[in-house]
């Protein structure tokens, strides 16, 4: 709770503080509404004049009145401080997030980050905004009003201590009950955002296989627990309100029963001080149960609280594995190196990469090919640092990556991922994403490098051309749009290293012939590794790298290993015929 507290920053913290003045205000002016009650029915009974009498009733609604104004100027501090608070946590999450490496992301899995960013924060911002005015406000009141009563009355102050006795036993038990369902609750909600974005994103597949139906079932399935179990809790709760009720309405009955005792039985000159002194104890009696009411008022939202609080703090405290370098300048010789790294996956005892060696120059492309799983997009992944490698060295212009500001290493990579992202946004915008100073990405530069990717011949059919809208995920184009757009985005860079992640398998023979000529041109400076499928694509590579099962069982040209290289052999005749693979 503590280290969630510590974001508020100063402005926040002295919104607080004031909120602590109004707060005490408003409990002063509370407890002197019992004061005048007394002076009024000491009027009454001695027969003393109306206007007097008005006159103690006039000070009360004035109490009542300026206790709302503070209530109101407290409930909007706290709630304006608590708003910018969630502001804050909800960017320092997503900062961390975007820091975390794909390691992190998987061990924490998307959905429950998505809802520890939202559902979680509300949580928090619910229970602060009624927390922190009942944490100031309960003790202030009830040492008050304990302070008001303290000595009135033997009978009255057991009768009153027994009930908060009786309140706080009871919370207790509630509290011990629903309090390991709400860490529950928050993981069925992850179940429930991660079933709802499976379903949102293989809308398509589920359709045809007509599998709505086992989708459905599925949802429901993980949506009744989450209900259940919210029934479960919200049941207990509910409990508190008829408990607090009746303890609350129990004092008062109780004050009245044994004080008409008291009375009955007391002298008749001291019948009227008893029956004032009784009004007042009642009213200060309400004010301490009710101060004890509000603690479990807030006991009651804190469990849940408390547990969004953990999820929280476990994302923000989660250190990343990637940690970025100082080294913020190289010389540029345009030269990546591979020495003896392995890699393994964590928590996996089998190495995805073992001992992978060679070195890559300026101008050269160098092509990675494999059956699936021989760790061909693992092995470029290193390279931007998406993981480190577990055994050896990777060095980029002769410097290790490790030591190299992560912000200035991925200003010289130019990534197209295996699976082409899109951004909700136009073509313009998709094509020049991140853009920064460093970077002269102009419209003229934008265009030509969606003529490179042959990606101009479909977006001048659109609507808008350059300004048309592309969807998030890039849903309202084709696979192969996607792609040419995402190398698009890669070229209009100009780094000084090209990552090409399977980046042409959506495309046709003739689309992808033409844009590697083309391609060509742009990359004669640069670097370009590039993992693919098929030989066509990469058999006039500089080098090719052939991995199997992790190793590398073969190095050299398309000539070299159709000659020595019998996995890369079996690879290229399953695809092409021997005329093909001779002819350059």
């Amino acid at each position: 709770m503590l280290n969630i507290l510590k974001n508020f920053n100063k402005k926040e913290i002295l919104a607080i503080f004031i909120s602590f003045i109004f707060i005490v205000l408003q409990v002063f002016l509370e407890l002197k509404i019992p004061d005048y009650m007394s002076n009024i029915t000491t009027l009454v009974q001695t027969g003393s004049e109306t206007s007097k009498i008005l006159t103690q009733g006039i000070y009360m609604l004035i109490c009542a009145f300026l206790s709302m104004i503070c209530a109101i100027v407290v409930g909007y501090i706290i709630a304006n401080s608590c708003s910018s608070f969630s502001k804050n946590i909800r960017e320092k999450l997503f900062k961390k997030v975007s820091l975390f490496s794909m390691e992190e992301i998987k061990k924490f899995n998307t959905s429950s980050l998505i809802t520890r960013t939202t559902n979680d924060v509300t949580n928090v911002e619910s229970f602060l905004i009624m927390g922190l005015q009942t944490i100031i406000k309960a003790p202030v009141t009830a040492v008050w009003a304990i302070m008001k009563i303290l000595g009135k009355n033997f009978t009255w102050t057991i009768i009153t201590g027994g009930a908060v006795v009786i309140l706080l036993i009871g919370v207790t038990l509630i509290m011990t009950t629903v309090l390991p369902r709400f860490k529950l609750i928050q993981k069925m909600i992850d179940g429930v955002n991660e079933l709802t974005r499976e379903n949102l994103k293989g809308i398509r597949v589920i359709r045809a296989f007509n599998a709505e139906k086992y989708q459905e079932k599925k949802f429901e399935r993980q949506n009744e627990k989450l209900t259940n179990t919210l029934l479960f809790t919200q049941k207990v709760i509910a409990l508190m309100s008829p408990m607090m009720y009746l303890i609350m309405n129990g004092v008062a009955l109780s004050i009245y029963f044994f004080g008409a005792f008291i009375i009955n039985n007391s002298a008749i000159e001291l019948r009227i001080d008893l029956f004032s002194s009784m009004i007042i104890f009642t009213s200060y009696a309400t004010q301490v149960i009710m101060s004890f009411l509000m603690f479990a008022f807030i006991f009651a939202m804190y469990p849940r609280a408390a547990i969004s609080i953990d999820r929280i703090n476990e994302v923000l405290n989660t250190k990343t594995k990637i940690k970025s370098g100082k080294l913020r300048k190289s010389k540029t010789n345009h030269e990546i190196e591979f020495i003896n790294v392995s890699f393994k996956y964590p928590d996996s005892e089998e190495y995805t990469l073992k001992d992978i060696s060679f070195k890559a120059q300026r101008g050269q492309m160098i092509a990675i090919i494999g059956s699936t799983g021989s760790g061909k997009s693992t092995l470029i992944n290193l390279v931007p640092r998406f993981y480190d490698a577990t055994e050896g060295v990777i060095l980029v212009d002769g410097v290790n990556i490790k030591e190299y500001d992560l912000e200035y290493l991925y200003d010289k990579i130019g990534y197209v991922p295996q699976k082409a992202v899109m951004f909700n946004g136009s073509v313009n915008y998709n094509v020049s994403y991140g853009k920064k100073d460093n970077y002269n990405i102009t419209e003229d530069t934008i265009k030509e490098a969606i003529k490179v990717a042959q990606a101009e011949d479909f977006v001048l059919k659109m609507d808008n051309t350059y300004e048309s809208n592309i969807a998030e995920g890039g849903t309202n184009i084709s696979g192969g749009q996607k792609q040419r757009i995402a190398i698009a985005r890669a070229i209009a860079r100009d780094p000084e290293i090209y990552i090409f992640d399977d980046s042409f398998s959506a495309l046709d023979y003739k689309t992808d012939y033409i844009l590697r000529s083309e391609l060509k041109k742009y990359t004669k400076d640069a670097i370009s590794l590039v993992v693919a499928s098929r030989i066509g694509t990469i058999k006039n590579a500089d080098k090719i790298i052939v991995l199997d099962n992790g190793k590398c069982v073969g190095m050299g040209t398309h000539k070299e290993l159709l000659k020595n290289c019998e996995v890369y052999k079996e690879i290229a005749y399953s695809q092409l015929s021997k005329e093909e693979l001779l002819n350059e």
